[in-house]
């Protein structure tokens, strides 16, 4: 795809996959490309493996690259395709780059996890691995709030393949003014807080957000999307309020129970089982129960 092309792809419901174990604790191969499968019949067309959802910093470097792998193959031209790298330098740029030969568009970087981060090392960070992959669309994940929109400006002007911003700090008022200096048209603008922010940060100019709760109702995230674009703030509300409770349970403690969470929806619709790895846990029984009330009327 070309650029153009690529910044389409991003204004949408960008869905995070989880990535199932099996009972032995190793990658689920099946039902990963069975519920990559669900996801591309429900209707999304962009998928993001690699993702905090999909448990990202819980995967060796052999697994992060077989979910990428199986992604590209079933997301095949049905869906773009946005690898989620990071880590050290090497490992980001090897990852970008193996994305690349296997077909996908874009990569993800994740925020560096890294204690002290300047503003000129992050542009450093994100700078080389773009240029190590000049063809690929670049998607910086920001979710730290010092971060701000001359910083980010500053790496388009460096990077032209950087073509958007994952943005996911809780502050729509920052999220605006970081989007006006940045360059609202610059960019392509993606509410990274999923659902639960995605129509305050619509209002202040993104056009897609990210989503964990598409892994188990892709028709409702994607009927938050219609009335976003159509403007249509009742029926946005309608939706926001629908899922309220399984997002707030997910925000929880700082989004302790943010993976869990999804996958238990998806064990109570017996789609993968709810196995996650620390330092996620399983949820305890009552939470169980709550889950499993919340989707009960929910059309997949």
């Amino acid at each position: 795809m070309d650029h153009a092309a690529l910044r389409t792809a991003l204004a949408d419901v960008v869905a995070i996959p989880v990535t199932p174990f099996d009972a032995d604790g190793a990658v689920d191969r099946d039902t990963c490309r069975a519920l990559l499968r669900r996801l591309l019949d429900g209707g999304v067309r962009a998928v993001t493996p690699g993702g905090n959802t999909g448990e990202f910093y819980a995967l060796t470097h052999e697994e992060r690259v077989l979910v990428t792998e199986l992604t590209v193959e079933e997301a095949g031209d049905r869906a773009a395709v946005l690898v989620g790298v990071g880590h050290d330098l090497p490992t980001a740029t090897a990852a970008a780059r193996h994305a690349r030969d296997l077909g996908a568009g874009m990569v993800m970087v994740h925020q560096p996890v890294h204690p002290y981060v300047s503003r000129d090392g992050w542009i450093a960070y994100h700078r080389a691995i773009a240029d190590a992959v000049p063809e690929l669309g670049v998607v910086p994940y920001v979710r730290n709030a010092l971060l701000d929109g001359a910083t980010i400006a500053r790496l388009g002007e460096l990077c032209p393949n950087v073509i958007g911003v994952k943005y996911a700090v809780p502050d729509a008022a920052r999220f605006g003014a970081v989007a006006r200096d940045a360059g609202l048209d610059r960019f392509v603008w993606i509410a990274g807080l999923a659902e639960l922010y995605a129509p305050s940060y619509w209002a202040m100019g993104a056009t897609g957000f990210t989503s964990g709760l598409v892994n188990v109702a892709p028709a409702v995230s994607l009927a938050m999307l219609a009335a976003l674009r159509a403007g249509d703030q009742q029926a946005a509300a309608k939706v926001w309020e629908q899922i309220r409770p399984f997002e707030d349970l997910r925000a929880a403690d700082q989004s302790a129970d943010n993976v869990t969470v999804v996958k238990e929806a998806l064990a109570a619709l017996g789609l993968c089982r709810r196995d996650v790895r620390p330092p996620s846990r399983l949820l305890p029984a009552p939470a169980r129960a709550r889950v499993a009330a919340m989707i009960g009327g929910w059309t997949a």
